[in-house]
């Protein structure tokens, strides 16, 4: 009863879950639900999936889909985001050259808005999140992988071919034995400060022969991941400390090269490889080490105005900032 209308739904494609969330004019979240992605169904069936998802959230609040304006649907690239279609998308192998957005358009008969999965998570961070006090943002998201988003202004940047805002795939290293990203090429940031980087380097530094705690744990049976190389950082061990340092001294080449393009408001950091965020001392050192490098190495305004934080939205930012795009389209329809 207290939500502002209009109502809006926003739907966060991932590779393994749908995050699904009703949510008001105000960004607020009235109720959400999550369904399983299950990739070799194939993408009508997940359509449809959605589509009785969506029926059913808005059902328990004695809503009808009449009392939704529209939708926001992010997804993982690649995609042609004008003609709303899913091209080659990694992490959906079986859903090529799908056209998405009008198939969920036609499912839950209302108008979808269509996004890069990237893209709508840093409009909710910008939206009602860490960036919401902020005209721009630059939005990077540690994780497997590094995956990026910018917003001016209420635009999501994604370019001429729906290839924008790909900042995991800044270039950082040119040296011919640059390390090769997931992408195929070489020197890229994800490449360097990615979870899968940061296995990686571990590997490469117990394989020298450093002293660590990490040797322990893998030698009980422990599986490698950032996690634990976070973990035992924050236990004081100095090789695992070093390697979540060095991954922030990475991080902040590509922050830098963003705040030179971009000259954003806020630097927002997400994905699941925080360190622990603002409550934990080794999160807090993290990116007071790339705050540092940035003053160091950025032009003196911008780096001495331009705010680097952590986000706050979590796993939430996705259908919020899909839903808040949604609310975008929708108004400038409405005006137009």
């Amino acid at each position: 009863m207290e939500a502002r209308r209009p109502l809006y739904l926003g739907v966060d494609v991932g590779g393994t879950g749908i995050k699904i969330g009703l949510v008001d004019d105000l960004g607020r979240t009235i109720d959400f639900t999550a369904i399983a992605t299950d990739e070799q169904r194939g993408p009508q069936d997940a359509v449809n999936r959605i589509a009785g998802a969506c029926r059913r959230l808005l059902d328990a609040q004695g809503l009808s889909v009449q009392d939704v304006a529209c939708i926001g649907l992010g997804t993982p690239g690649t995609m042609d985001i004008p003609q709303g279609m899913l091209l080659d998308p990694p992490n959906l192998p079986t859903w090529s050259n799908f056209p998405i957005r009008d198939r969920l358009a036609a499912a839950c008969h209302r108008d979808v808005f269509f996004a890069n999965d990237a893209g709508a998570a840093a409009y909710g961070e910008y939206w009602v999140g860490s960036g919401r006090e902020f005209g721009s943002i630059v939005m990077l998201t540690l994780g497997t992988g590094v995956g990026g988003g910018i917003i001016i202004g209420d635009l999501s940047i994604d370019g001429e071919n729906s290839h924008g805002s790909e900042c995991g795939h800044i270039i950082i290293d040119s040296s011919p034995a640059a390390r090769l990203c997931s992408c195929g090429q070489r020197g890229h940031l994800e490449a360097y400060a990615s979870a899968t980087a940061l296995i990686q380097r571990t590997q490469e530094a117990l394989a020298r022969g450093r002293d660590s705690s990490l040797a322990e744990r893998l030698a009980d049976g422990e599986a490698l991941s950032g996690l634990l190389v976070s973990r035992e950082a924050e236990a004081g061990d100095r090789l695992a400390h070093e390697l979540v340092m060095e991954t922030a001294d990475y991080l902040t080449i590509g922050v830098v090269t963003l705040i030179h393009t971009i000259d954003p408001g806020a630097v927002i950091l997400g994905g699941a490889m925080n360190f622990g965020g603002e409550k934990s001392s080794l999160g807090r050192q993290f990116l007071q080490r790339v705050r540092d490098g940035v003053r160091a190495r950025a032009f003196p305004v911008p780096a001495s105005r331009v705010t680097i934080r952590f986000a706050s939205l979590g796993g939430d930012a996705g259908y919020i900032g899909a839903a808040g795009l949604a609310r975008v389209g929708w108004n400038r329809q409405s005006r137009s």
